[in-house]
């Protein structure tokens, strides 16, 4: 019988990977409408980082945005809406109902479902790379767990299923089906059915799926951005900036080698380049100091010398034009202590000083209310308060770069795994909905 099995994994293997080649050169690019969830209180996203005691761990990331598609999976079909993560490999649904939950997916329901064995070289090979071991279960099905810093967890077995994008229906494409444990992102839960994997991992959606690249378009209004998965040719969209993907042949104990990691050079705040040396933008021996593109994150976070020095600046160039939060106490989601009190009246906000990201051979310019995060519920009188949407990844305890989704806002980003590198350009991004025949 496990022999059969083990036939049973190798054919479905062989017929992924021919249909991975098949989708990668003969499909037209899929469009989907991708969507900024907000939530009125922060959620938390767990994390795989090394940490300033040099020792891995999970740690959670708050934010109050997430970004969302609908697609359907399962024969019939059942609609699903996932979280968008190029922080994450693999991708999961919830599959069993809680009172909490809206949007679940029924494994019992679809003729297309099926059951990963513990001895199949998909549980045995292709997991190598998520951050925890899978284990065998009672049933001798691949079991996982994903960890929260919190000590909650969520659990389940891998399996296959079909997904549909758009017109395409994919492969037998692993997943995980969630049917036990406690997560402390209720609302999201309550929202979502689950998270699409997107890193550069074996297991991730985007590899399953065949795509050699996709793209994003992140809307800062109230209205559909862009998923784009295949080949982006577009005469409204200005040539892409690319900086390479950075490549570790060398498995060391903290670089995230699955991870978008590209190559940060400096920061210059309007014409005022950092005086940092490069060496702190650079991974160490054992990894630490990697800069990670992560659309899972939603603000961007520097290490502490990077960070103090470019407060330090911004604080310099925009005397007298915001006023600061004299509150030392004060620190907006654990890492962001610079913030400000601006009248809600205001119509926009004031010039800001345009912070510019130099990556390996490309830069990527924030400005305006990418720079700036109002605060949901915190007034002082008749203020609102704003943060630098830059924090501190010390006051996080990672030693790691992480260039968050607010930050790309109105910005093409385009993941070419094909050649190994990032590309973007900036566009209005409820615009380029439109043009795609997204609603609004």
């Amino acid at each position: 019988m496990a022999f059969l099995e083990l036939l049973v994994q190798l054919f479905i293997s062989f017929i992924l990977l021919q249909s991975k080649h098949c989708l990668s050169s003969k499909q037209p690019p899929i469009v989907l409408a991708l969507r900024t969830q907000k939530h009125r209180t922060p959620i938390s996203t767990p994390r795989l980082f090394s940490t300033t005691s040099k020792t891995t761990d999970k740690l959670l990331f708050h934010h109050n945005v997430t970004l969302t598609v609908s697609l359907t999976a399962g024969t019939p079909l059942q609609n699903i809406t996932m979280v968008l993560d190029t922080g994450s490999e693999l991708s999961w649904l919830h599959c069993k109902k809680e009172p909490n939950f809206n949007s679940i997916f029924n494994p019992l329901a679809s003729k297309t479902y099926t059951k990963i064995p513990c001895s199949s070289p998909t549980c045995e090979t292709r997991t190598r790379d998520l951050p925890l071991p899978v284990s065998c279960d009672p049933a001798k099905l691949c079991h996982f767990i994903i960890s929260y810093a919190d000590a909650s967890s969520v659990e389940g077995n891998l399996a296959f299923e079909t997904f549909r994008v758009g017109s395409l229906t994919g492969p037998a494409t692993v997943f995980g089906c969630m049917d036990s444990g406690f997560s402390s992102n209720s609302e999201e839960d309550a929202k979502t059915t689950g998270l699409m994997g997107m890193n550069r991992g074996s297991l991730s959606f985007v590899n399953q799926m065949g795509f050699r690249k996709f793209s994003y378009c992140i809307s800062d209004r109230d209205s559909s951005g862009v998923l784009l998965l295949g080949e982006a040719s577009f005469s409204w969209l200005k040539p892409l900036n690319y900086t390479p993907l950075v490549e570790m042949s060398t498995p060391l104990p903290y670089f995230d080698r699955v991870a978008y990691s590209v190559q940060l050079e400096g920061i210059r705040v309007s014409d005022k380049v950092l005086s940092l040396p490069k060496s702190v933008f650079v991974p160490d021996h054992t990894g630490a100091g990697q800069t990670m593109v992560d659309s899972g994150t939603q603000f961007t976070f520097l290490l502490g010398p990077v960070y103090s020095a470019l407060k330090t600046e911004f604080l310099l160039q925009t005397k007298g034009v915001l006023r600061v939060l004299n509150e030392p106490h004060f620190v907006f989601q654990g890492a962001m202590d610079l913030c400000y009190l601006i009248e809600p009246t205001r119509a926009s906000l004031p010039n800001l000083p345009v912070v510019n990201l130099m990556f390996r051979g490309a830069e990527m310019s924030v400005s305006g209310q990418r720079l700036l995060y109002r605060v949901p519920g915190e007034v002082r009188g008749k203020d609102s308060v704003w943060c630098f949407t830059f924090g501190n990844s010390d006051s996080l305890g990672i030693e790691s770069f992480v260039i968050g989704h607010h930050q790309q806002q109105n910005v093409w980003m385009e993941y070419d795994l094909e050649k190994s590198r990032i590309g973007f350009a900036e566009v209005r991004c409820d615009l380029a909905g439109q043009r795609l025949g997204l609603a609004v």
